[in-house]
C-alpha cells in the first residue's frame, strides 16, 4: 500500500470538467489580467473570511509583503515574529525594510506564545514614552508590527497578541498563508473569528498544497481598512492609482484571472474539504491514543478550530522514523528542519543555538504525516501501524 503525502490528482480530476470550462472562457474573451473572475474571488473569499475586504495577488508572499507596506511599516521599524515558519514570513517583512525580530512558540501549538512576546515587549525593549511603543534593544527601533503565524492550519493565541498590541501600539498582521477558514473563539468578543478577520491584514497563500490551492500561484490580502486594501491594489500594478498613473513606486504583484476563476470553482468546496481534513485528524487521534507519550499528538486548546493544512506528530528519532515510513511507502514531510534564526540566510543577525529552544526541539522531532481531504480510513490505518510499528510501540513487534 502507499500513501503519498499529499494528493493533488485526485480534486483536480473531480473538479475538472468545471476547471476546464473556466480555462475556456478566458480562451474565449482573452480575460487574462484582473477582471470579473478576480473581483468575484475577491468579495467571495472576503465573505468566506468574514472580512470586508479582500486584494487578490500573485502569490502569498506578495501578499504578505504588500500588507506590511500597505500598513505603514516599513525602513526603521521592527517586526516580531516566530522562528518556526516559512521563510517566506521574514522575507516579507525584511523585504518590505523592516527589521526582523523573533519571539518563541508555545510547546503545545507551534504558534507565536503570547506570554514570550510579553516578555520580550517588557524585558528585550525600552518603553517610547512618547508613542508607548517598545523600542527593541537589538536593533534600536521601535516595534510597529507583529506577524503572528497561524502554522499548520491552527491560529495563534489572539486575545492576549491584540491585547499587546493595544497596550504596546503595534499592528498586527495575520500570517494566515496555512489557515484558509481556521477559528478562534474570542473571549473577550464572546464569539468564533475566523483567520484573516482579526488582524489590521491577513496574507493568505494559494499555492496548490494549500487547504485552498491554486493551479499555480496565487494569493490574497483581507483587511477591514480601506486605506490598507487600496494601498495593496496599488502596490500589486506597479503603483498605479488608475491605468499609466503612478503615485507610488510599486511591484508586478497581480493575480492571473484564470487562477481566480479556477480558485472561485474550488472555494466552493473548501468548507466540505476542511471538514474532511478534520475528520481524517479525528481518526488519526484515534488511532495514536494507545502511543502514549512516545507520539506526541496535535494539540487543540478549546479555543481553536483548526483546519489541518498539515498533522504534526513529535517523535524521538524523527530520521530513523521517516527513513522507516518512506521504506513502507508512506508520504512525510518536516515543517520545518532548520528554524530561520539558525538559517544561514539570517547568520547577520547574530541569534545563537539556544535561543528560541521551543523552536529548536520541534525543528529536530516534527513529522508531518500524509494529510488531505480524500485521506481514507483504511490508508491512515496503515500509516499508523506503519509509525507505530517503526518506532517499536506496536506490541505485536516488541
Amino acid at each position: 500500500m502507499k500513501v503519498p503525502f499529499l494528493d493533488l490528482v485526485t480534486p483536480h480530476v473531480e473538479l475538472e470538467e468545471e476547471l476546464i470550462a473556466v480555462v475556456r472562457k478566458a480562451l474565449r474573451s482573452a480575460a487574462f489580467i484582473g477582471g470579473p473572475e478576480v473581483e468575484g474571488l475577491e468579495r467571495e473569499f472576503a465573505a468566506f473570511c468574514d472580512a470586508p475586504l479582500c486584494v487578490g495577488v500573485a502569490n502569498g508572499t506578495d501578499a504578505l509583503r504588500f500588507a506590511i507596506m500597505a500598513a505603514g511599516v516599513g525602513k526603521g521599524d521592527t517586526v516580531v515574529t516566530v522562528p518556526n515558519t516559512f521563510i517566506a514570513t521574514t522575507e516579507a517583512i525584511s523585504q518590505a525594510g523592516a527589521d526582523v525580530e523573533f519571539v518563541d512558540v508555545d510547546a503545545k501549538t507551534y504558534n507565536l506564545d503570547p506570554e514570550k512576546l510579553r516578555a520580550y515587549l517588557q524585558h528585550d525593549c525600552t518603553r517610547d514614552a512618547k508613542t508607548g511603543r517598545a523600542v527593541s534593544k537589538r536593533t534600536g527601533k521601535p516595534v510597529t508590527a507583529v506577524v503572528p503565524v497561524h502554522l499548520y492550519g491552527q491560529m495563534a493565541d489572539m486575545d492576549p497578541i491584540m491585547a499587546l498590541a493595544a497596550e504596546y501600539n503595534f499592528l498586527v498582521i495575520e500570517d494566515a498563508c496555512q489557515a484558509h477558514g481556521a477559528e478562534y473563539f474570542s473571549a473577550k468578543e464572546n464569539r468564533w473569528r475566523k483567520a484573516g478577520s482579526i488582524g489590521a491584514a491577513a496574507a493568505f497563500s494559494f499555492y496548490p498544497g494549500k487547504n485552498l490551492g491554486a493551479c499555480g500561484e496565487a494569493g490574497a490580502i483581507t483587511t477591514s481598512d480601506p486605506a490598507i486594501a487600496r494601498r495593496c491594489q496599488m502596490l500589486r500594478e506597479h503603483g498605479q492609482s488608475k491605468k499609466y498613473f503612478h503615485d507610488i513606486e510599486g511591484y508586478n504583484g497581480r493575480l492571473d484571472a484564470i487562477q481566480a476563476a479556477m480558485l472561485r470553482v474550488k472555494l466552493r468546496h473548501l468548507a466540505s474539504w476542511n471538514e474532511q481534513r478534520r475528520a481524517a485528524a479525528r481518526i488519526y487521534d484515534e488511532l495514536f491514543a494507545t502511543s502514549g507519550d512516545a507520539i506526541v499528538r496535535p494539540y487543540v486548546p478549546s479555543w481553536s478550530r483548526p483546519v489541518y493544512h498539515l498533522y504534526v506528530i513529535q517523535t524521538s528519532d524523527r530520521a530513523a522514523l521517516q527513513e522507516k515510513l518512506a521504506a513502507a511507502n508512506v508520504g512525510t514531510g518536516i515543517h520545518y528542519p532548520v528554524p530561520l534564526h539558525l538559517s544561514p540566510a539570517y547568520a547577520s543577525l547574530n541569534y545563537a543555538a539556544g535561543a528560541f529552544p521551543v523552536t529548536e526541539h520541534a525543528a529536530a522531532h516534527i513529522l508531518s504525516l500524509p494529510m488531505f481531504p480524500n485521506l481514507t480510513r483504511d490508508l491512515q490505518e496503515h500509516v499508523v501501524a506503519e509509525v507505530l510499528r517503526s518506532a517499536a510501540l506496536d506490541p505485536a513487534v516488541r
